[in-house]
């Protein structure tokens, strides 16, 4: 499975976390693999729509996250803004968030 994130938007523009990272879950450790295929999984990613329509009064200073995951013949991209009100989406975006602060550091 590969996984392309990317962090835009928000109140404080941070250049090193909004920089895209790319995951391919072959190449890294299996227990985050298996962790980020399993929330995949939980939140039915390629069944979502591409965009989550809930913009909120101050959505201009929210962060939009834009997530393409391909897992075999499936390629799927999503944008998400704040708040996730989806449990796996949220941490789907927190763990993603945490590799991204580690692999830019």
């Amino acid at each position: 499975m590969k996984i392309n994130f990317e962090m835009s938007g928000g109140f404080a523009h941070i250049p090193m976390l909004n920089k895209p990272i790319m995951l391919d879950t072959k190449q890294i450790e299996s227990r985050v693999a298996n962790e980020l295929e399993s929330i995949v999984r939980n939140s039915h990613f390629f069944q979502l729509p591409r965009e989550n329509k809930n913009s909120a009064k101050g959505a201009a200073d929210y962060r939009i996250y834009t997530i393409t995951i391909e897992d075999d013949s499936h390629v799927h991209t999503i944008q998400l803004t704040d708040p996730i009100t989806d449990v796996n989406l949220e941490r789907l975006v927190s763990r993603l968030q945490s590799i991204a602060r580690t692999s830019n550091s």
